[in-house]
């Protein structure tokens, strides 16, 4: 088969499946945006970046965006036929960017196949959850409708999709919901593992090892979106409680999903400045982005991982940290009952709750007597079913392979 993947972040969610279909003897091929700089695992080539629209409505700025990205991977795609005579059997794209809406016009024949991550919905998702951060408006509510026209339409277009858990693929109309498979991406818990001789080296010299009182708290960004604020002020009990507690957040200024603080540069500005003078910020330390390997070791090493979330795409970091046998404290939205059990593999927690978030992380600090059992039965529940190499890679491959053509 000839498999063509397109994703502006190639590997993006692609990582493992992209490089072992290639090693079963498909022709595989990336096309991705000409700025990706991440390392691909399989033959890539780019499409032009697109270039900043303006436009007065912002409303038509969202479709628009998204139009011009597949306009430009489609004509990627043009040149790769005309200029190369490559036709694919199968495209597996990301829907998330508008980059597969045309491809049905360049290659008819070709199987298209779509990463359907989320669907933006006014009711009952991240619009509206948090009114502190976001308070639910009608123009909120416009917003999202034209954020999702075109996930809408790279749907319909699609000859079947793919959702990572059960909660996002639910995201997406009844009407269309049939067409949809979930298989999780994988966890490697060969590589994602315990560790109980990990070790962190922190900027100021001081190392932490696997035993010590550390909270983990793991996201791309520092955001309301993944409960930062929440967590922050949960902090002054937990440090006061625990006096040689030492809290490592991972996470970059940026935000990645909602909205910049309008009275601060950052989050992490902003709940510093409302907590002053309540942190004893020489246990709490705030790494930003940091390599791969030392994120695992932290995961390995934190006593408590916290974890808390909008109802929206659940992070990796979460299964990560329980393919480690982490001891969880998480927020009770949707997305994480999916995977986390009150009681049974971790503990759950009301995510605006903060006196309960403090209570149940100084529980964890303190040695919670039920923690080798929740912590092991966390790992077991990535291993039952979120394991890449036994379960979601099999899966996967299964699943692309039966849209090739029949011999």
């Amino acid at each position: 088969m000839r498999i063509l993947f397109v994703h502006q972040n190639f590997p993006g969610q692609f990582l493992h499946l992209a490089p072992a279909l290639a090693a079963r003897g498909h022709d595989v091929l990336a096309l991705t945006d000409e700025k990706n700089e991440r390392a691909s695992p399989v033959r890539t080539v780019r499409y032009a970046e697109p270039p900043e629209l303006q436009l007065s409505s912002a409303l038509a700025r969202s479709y628009a965006e998204h139009a011009e990205r597949g306009l430009l991977a489609a004509r990627g795609c043009r040149a790769l036929r005309d200029r190369h005579n490559y036709t694919p059997d199968v495209i597996f794209g990301h829907s998330g960017w508008g980059e597969t809406l045309f491809l049905r016009e360049i290659w008819p024949e070709a199987k298209l196949l779509v990463y359907a991550e989320l669907m933006y919905r006014t009711h009952g998702q991240d619009v509206g959850f948090d009114p502190e951060i976001s308070p639910g408006s009608d123009g909120g509510r416009f917003m999202t409708v034209t954020r999702s026209a075109h996930l809408i339409q790279g749907l319909v277009q699609a000859d079947a999709a793919l959702a990572p858990t059960t909660y996002q693929a639910d995201s997406f109309p009844a009407e269309l919901r049939s067409k949809i498979t979930t298989i999780h991406d994988g966890i490697d818990t060969d590589h994602v593992c315990p560790n109980p001789n990990a070790s962190l080296t922190l900027p100021n010299g001081n190392v932490l090892r696997a035993g010590d009182e550390v909270i983990s708290f793991v996201n791309r960004s520092l955001e309301p979106y993944r409960g930062f604020h929440i967590f922050m002020r949960a902090l002054p009990q937990v440090l006061a409680a625990r006096p040689d507690a030492q809290v490592v957040l991972v996470g970059g200024d940026g935000v990645s999903y909602g909205s910049k603080p309008k009275d601060a540069p950052s989050w992490k500005a902003r709940m510093l400045a409302e907590l002053d003078s309540k942190l004893d910020l020489s246990r709490v330390h705030f790494l930003g982005r940091v390599p791969y390997a030392d994120y695992l070791s932290l995961l390995q090493l934190a006593r408590v991982h916290c974890y808390l979330t909008y109802p929206f795409v659940l992070s990796w970091s979460l299964t990560e940290a329980m393919s480690t046998g982490a001891y969880i404290v998480a927020s009770d939205t949707e997305p994480v009952r999916e995977v986390v059990r009150d009681g049974q593999n971790g503990r759950m927690v009301p995510f605006f709750d903060v006196p309960a978030l403090s209570a149940a992380l100084i529980r964890g600090l303190e040695g919670d007597p039920d923690a080798p059992r929740l912590k092991a039965t966390a790992r077991q529940t990535i291993l039952d079913g979120y394991d890449l190499k036994r379960h979601s890679l099999p899966r996967l491959i299964e699943w692309v392979e039966s849209f090739g053509p029949k011999v």
